[in-house]
């Protein structure tokens, strides 16, 4: 919707005020009032107050416009619906082709008991998530109109503080968008190693890449049988956050990614309009670069981070790996393939035999658009998570309060461990029942992360997109699992 949106001092003509549901604007808001035209429109029937809401006033002098948002029931304010109405502010402006634009909003943020500069936080995601666009690939069939910069300022030190903050961390969730929008004939894992190169040269952090003979020493053979079908070659992406400082050299926080940048389903093929749209099997990875972006660049935490990216792409050829083979892995673990469309899960083991066998983690957390059963279970209001550490848990579930990526918990149990047990090898990639599909897919997993290891799994398949315009998102991806790993690795 715009070029862009920081944070400035540019005369602005649009002005904004909120006004709680059911509820006159309070009198510090009305002190802007200079002819009676704000009080007149706060008092219509269409200023509702209800979340989202929009009513406008026109005043004979000072700001051309002032924008009244509805910030819903004074109760029920939080950060979240800071970011919604922030959204309609955005919504509304870019409809008018206004580029600058001053909130005043400090009288309810105080009134629902908020934070100045987590609020300030909420809106500046809000406007800079709904900011977000990916024309690289217009061509000269459409008529793309210029977009306008947007220059925002805030009334209030600490809000307009976090406000910074609030736009740099969607800056962050718009590149992982960005990444994710890549079509699969650009984005290889190649690319994305390129990518991840300059992104560390560009905020200091280290970046290596894994491939070739590499991989074979490595023994990270679930990398190379999931890729190797494709012209593509497979890659192990590691990226270091390292702060200054005496703790610098503690243990890390380790990200991991499924970075498919493309998933055919290999020989057991995706039928029917399946393959449409698995340009995004990337995004958990996708979200692992946009947190290693807001890391290094806007939060920089105390304790080193490391993000290990599994690239590949899941093809068809003769040389494609097959229902029946079993994979040996690094840690030993040997697994009888069922299903060559289960192949994320491959990948991510090597990911986790790494970080367990080289990292000595703090903590692992992956991420992944894993499985269609997590969709069945939870729709796309949460994202799954399986965590049986109750700190890490607890650190996970507050990060998503915080950023509105909510997560919910889903069992381990050994029982489900067993349920993937094979008659030849130690276990299957995908258990030939349809129970407990999103469950299976993290019992697999927990085969290759060494006990003792905080870990969880997060399978993001239900969220990491949307198909309409809502709250601060326009149809695409959302970048979901950036700002949220990036709040989690701040609080390590």
């Amino acid at each position: 919707m715009f070029k862009d949106v920081r944070v400035g001092s540019a005369k602005a003509k649009v002005f904004v005020l909120g006004q709680f549901q059911d509820h006159h604007l309070d009198e510090y808001s009305l002190d802007a009032d200079t002819d009676g035209s704000i009080r007149a429109a706060g008092e219509r029937d269409d200023a509702t107050g209800s979340l989202g809401s929009i009513c406008e006033a026109f005043p004979a002098s000072g700001y051309e416009r002032v924008l009244i948002v509805g910030l819903g029931e004074p109760e029920k304010l939080d950060l979240a619906a800071l970011r919604l109405a922030a959204a309609a502010i955005g919504r509304r402006l870019a409809a008018i082709k206004q580029d600058a634009v001053e909130l005043s909003l400090e009288a309810p943020i105080e009134q629902g008991g908020l934070d100045p500069a987590d609020a300030g936080e909420a809106l500046g995601e809000g406007l800079g998530l709904i900011a977000w666009n990916c024309d690289d690939y217009r061509g000269k069939a459409t008529n793309s109109q210029p977009r306008l910069r947007l220059t925002v300022s805030a009334r209030g030190g600490d809000i307009e503080r976090g406000l910074r903050i609030g736009l740099a961390l969607a800056d962050s969730a718009n590149y992982a968008r960005t990444l994710s929008q890549q079509p699969p004939n650009i984005c290889t894992p190649d690319y994305l190693a390129k990518e991840a190169r300059r992104l560390a040269r560009e905020t200091g952090m280290s970046c290596r890449v894994i491939k070739g003979a590499e991989l074979e020493k490595e023994g990270l053979q679930g990398i190379i049988n999931v890729g190797k079908a494709s012209e593509h070659a497979p890659c192990l992406i590691r990226l270091e956050y390292k702060p200054s400082g005496r703790r610098a050299n503690e243990k890390p926080l380790v990200l991991v990614g499924k970075t498919m940048t493309y998933d055919s389903g290999g020989l057991s093929i995706k039928v029917g309009g399946g393959m449409r749209g698995m340009k995004r099997d990337k995004d958990g990875g996708c979200a692992v670069f946009g947190a290693m972006h807001a890391i290094a660049t806007t939060l920089k935490p105390r304790r080193p981070v490391v993000a290990l990216l599994s690239c590949a792409e899941n093809s068809i050829s003769d040389e494609a790996y097959r229902p029946d083979d079993v994979i040996t892995f690094a840690n030993g673990v040997t697994v009888e393939v069922t299903n060559t469309d289960a192949e994320g899960r491959l990948v991510l083991a090597d990911a986790l035999c790494w970080a367990c066998a080289k990292e000595k983690p703090s903590a692992i957390i992956d991420i992944a658009t894993l499985t269609g059963g997590v969709v069945v279970a939870l729709g796309k209001v949460y994202g799954g998570m399986w965590c049986e550490e109750d700190e890490l848990r607890g650190r996970i579930e507050a990060a998503g309060e915080h950023t509105g990526e909510r997560v919910w918990r889903l069992p381990h149990h050994n029982d489900y461990r067993e349920m993937m047990r094979s008659p030849i090898a130690d276990i299957l990639n995908s258990a030939p029942v349809r129970e407990a599909h999103p469950i299976q897919g993290a019992a697999f997993l927990s085969y290759f992360v060494d006990a003792g290891i905080p870990w969880c799994h997060l399978d993001i398949a239900g969220v990491h997109a949307t198909d309409r315009d809502q709250g601060p998102f326009i149809a695409g991806p959302t970048g979901f699992g950036a700002r949220l790993l990036a709040r989690i690795a701040d609080g390590a």
